[in-house]
């Protein structure tokens, strides 16, 4: 990476016994950070991690520390600071003004890797609205250089005094109104995935959902199982609009799979409320394949926060594969679990693919039957059940009846066991 073209930055982080051991930064999360601030065009020149009993109300890592942070900025002649948790306004204020150099959370860098990466209409529509959720309740903070106008007629500056509201007023009604325009547009998105998805439904094409930690690699494994060629870069967060694919299990039968954004720990709560019009296909999936990095270190919190998000979707319930990806960089491969719908591959090489396709056909086929049904022409009624309920592979019509190639689920198989031909 050409240095002259990258900003650089100190990456700054608290652990604070009074905060929620999640929201605490660690060597890992500066880590994750120090990706993050790449994947933005950023390099890092140094990480300072501060431990305290709790944040400091003005700058956050208390004033010695924060002497530090000026004294490495300056030594290395750095541009900006970013820290690992999240910041008040007044705080990003008060450390702007002590480090004289540009000041950025985690969220904000999330955010503005987000904007820079989003392809489609929905996933601009996603970052936009949360950027300004972001901002809404930060305005305050930022307007401080106006005087408020006040009905007992306060001493403010030429050219702000009179009648009207005030500019953070204005601004504050503006963003509402963005806000709420956005959301609309959004379901409005909502509204045609569902109708997509009950087409998919009574046509019965199974959607198989990827999901994983950021840079687990599901982009990559989407491209092995279908022969995409879809962009598959070792960065965080590479994918961030769904991309779906058709993948043929076997010979007459095809399932959609669809590749998700990828999670992340201490990830914005309104960032995760922004993206549900492309996480909620997570809940209405007939499988989950997640994809965990194998090899990384970090390896066990990530699988708890992709499970934790993925309850927080109501996604919990459908029936998920545990796929440890990059098994070919593990140093540990017997450390690997084993087990049902638990498998070891490597989609950059393609090794375990196969026996992942075996569990995908499986957990899909499981209680199905396909079977061949000869319906008299009074039974009209139940063949318009097959179509909504059923997946119909073919019809003819014959003297006696309509002979129907059909694979029924186990709850419709008494309707149609005494029509076997």
């Amino acid at each position: 990476m050409d240095t002259k073209d990258t900003e650089r930055a100190v990456l700054v982080g608290l652990a604070a016994d009074s905060m929620d051991e999640r929201e605490r930064s660690t060597d890992a999360t500066l880590d994750e950070l120090e990706a993050l601030l790449e994947t933005a065009g950023g390099r890092s020149f140094g990480k300072i991690l501060q431990n305290k009993r709790a944040p400091d109300p003005r700058s956050f890592i208390g004033e010695g520390k924060v002497r530090e942070v000026k004294e490495l900025i300056e030594a290395q002649e750095c541009s900006l600071a970013v820290f690992d948790n999240e910041l008040s306004p007044s705080q990003l204020r008060a450390l702007e003004e002590d480090l004289g150099v540009h000041v950025l959370d985690r969220s904000q860098l999330i955010l503005d890797i987000f904007a820079t990466r989003a392809r489609t209409r929905e996933g601009r529509l996603q970052v936009e609205l949360a950027q300004y959720n972001y901002l809404l309740p930060r305005l305050t903070g930022m307007w401080t250089h106006l005087v408020r106008q006040t009905a007992s007629g306060g001493k403010s500056p030429i050219g702000t005094r009179g009648p009207g509201e005030t500019q953070l007023e204005t601004d504050r009604r503006h963003i509402r109104r963005k806000i709420q325009k956005l959301e609309e547009e959004l379901e409005d998105v909502r509204r045609v995935r569902g109708t997509q998805r009950r087409a998919r439904e009574k046509n019965g094409v199974p959607v198989i959902a990827l999901v994983g930690y950021t840079n687990a690699g599901k982009s990559t494994l989407l491209n092995k199982l279908t022969g995409s060629s879809i962009d598959a870069n070792d960065r965080l967060f590479d994918t961030l609009d769904t991309t779906t694919r058709k993948l043929t299990l076997a010979p007459g039968s095809e399932v959609l799979i669809s590749d998700t954004v990828g999670f992340i720990r201490k990830l914005p709560h309104h960032l995760v409320e922004a993206f549900k019009a492309t996480l909620e296909e997570l809940s209405f999936a007939d499988v989950l394949i997640h994809v965990i990095d194998a090899s990384s270190p970090e390896r066990s919190d990530q699988i708890d926060v992709v499970r934790r998000l993925i309850s927080e979707l109501g996604a919990e319930a459908t029936p998920c594969i545990d796929a440890y990806n990059k098994a070919d960089l593990c140093q540990d491969v017997a450390g690997i679990p084993r087990g049902e719908n638990v498998i070891a591959i490597s989609a950059k090489t393609g090794e375990g693919t196969d026996k992942l396709v075996e569990n995908i056909s499986a957990i899909l086929s499981r209680g199905k039957k396909r079977v061949t049904l000869l319906l008299p022409y009074s039974e009209g009624g139940l063949l318009d059940l097959l179509h909504r309920e059923a997946q119909v592979h073919s019809l003819d019509y014959l003297p006696e009846g309509v002979a129907a190639d059909v694979t029924v689920k186990p709850e419709l198989w008494g309707a149609v066991k005494n029509y076997l031909k």
